[in-house]
């Protein structure tokens, strides 16, 4: 079971720090987004969602995906991996939204759905009208909308604050060292931006996935109602449904924990192009020096000396550190 807090019993962002975010855990907040007027908007009526929505948009462009009724919204790979069941349309955001409302519901309709748009960009004063106090100002909102659909499960690299406004939501989410149980796609070949979990949403005990039992057997699922968040840390896996014929989600994704402006995510990939292609006893070494200086299980590495020989170990010479890299990148 996940934790739950009721509307109003987080105070403010260093209590949601203190209480959700340093526990690395999944939690659900109701109500937190149940006074914005997008989600007022939303539950009046969908002339009224479409006015609101209007009065903030700066005309930009925005690209959405389409789906044949086919598909019931499930956006995913072709047959053969090599390329999508869906097509993109590139449209002023105020036509794809209009076009979203009016289909909603309608039968034989294709399904439509436009995720990740950044509000500063297509509806600039969102952020004020609709704020969000317990994220840093650096979070800015992205906002999600479409028909009913299902969104591959996969994970993001930042923490994110998902906000329900319209329509009902359901989370499917696994943590994240379930990894090797649901067989994840390509890395480099997304719908989106992130690799998905291939045996998420598959039929049941599908022969190609043989290991995803044990995933399935740790699966949390949560339904969000209008108004509703959910916190999820970085790295946990989640897929997501939108269950009403009309949806809308806005999210809010920032790095609870940076420490540098280089990313966990960029130090994976450069470890899996000098490692992963070695010998297996090579790995394992190198895994204990990784797990000795980087994971530290035991503390500090070199917490046996004083504090003023740990040369660029020491506390606050990330800088120093993140030079030495650089160095060795361009051969130096």
């Amino acid at each position: 079971m996940l934790e739950t807090f009721a509307p109003g019993e987080i105070a403010d962002a260093a209590d949601f720090q203190a209480r959700v975010v340093a526990r690395c855990q999944p939690a659900i907040l109701r109500g937190l987004a149940r006074d914005w007027p997008l989600t007022d908007a939303a539950a009046s009526s969908s002339q009224r969602l479409l006015a609101y929505l209007h009065g903030l948009d700066a005309g930009a462009t925005a690209e959405a995906f389409v789906g044949d009724r086919a598909i019931a919204g499930r956006y995913y790979y072709d047959s053969d991996l090599t390329a999508f069941n869906f097509s993109r349309l590139s449209a002023p955001l105020a036509t794809i939204v209009a076009r979203i409302v009016a289909t909603a519901g309608v039968p034989d309709e294709p399904t439509i759905y436009a995720g990740s748009l950044p509000t500063d960009l297509y509806l600039p004063t969102f952020a004020t009208d609709n704020a969000m106090p317990l994220v840093p100002a650096s979070a800015r909102p992205r906002l999600w909308i479409g028909h009913g659909s299902t969104v591959a499960c996969h994970h993001d690299n930042f923490d994110n604050l998902a906000c329900v406004a319209a329509g009902r939501r359901r989370f499917t989410l696994f943590p994240p060292d379930a990894i090797g149980d649901l067989y994840v796609g390509p890395i480099d070949h997304t719908m989106a931006g992130q690799p998905v979990a291939m045996a998420v949403g598959a039929p049941p005990d599908d022969p190609r996935f043989p290991r995803f039992g044990a995933a399935r057997a740790r699966a949390l699922t949560v339904e969000l109602e209008p108004g509703d968040a959910l916190y999820l840390p970085k790295l946990w896996w989640h897929q997501v449904e939108a269950l009403s014929p009309l949806n809308i989600l806005v999210n809010y994704w920032w790095d609870a924990s940076a420490t540098g402006p280089d990313t966990p995510y960029t130090a994976m990939l450069l470890a899996i192009a000098t490692i992963a292609e070695r010998p297996p006893a090579e790995r394992a070494a190198w895994r204990a020096f990784f797990d000795h200086y980087a994971f530290r299980p035991d503390g500090h590495p070199l917490a046996h000396l004083p504090e003023e020989r740990h040369g660029i170990l020491a506390a606050g010479r990330r800088g120093q550190l993140r030079a030495a890299v650089m160095r060795l990148l361009r051969g130096a």
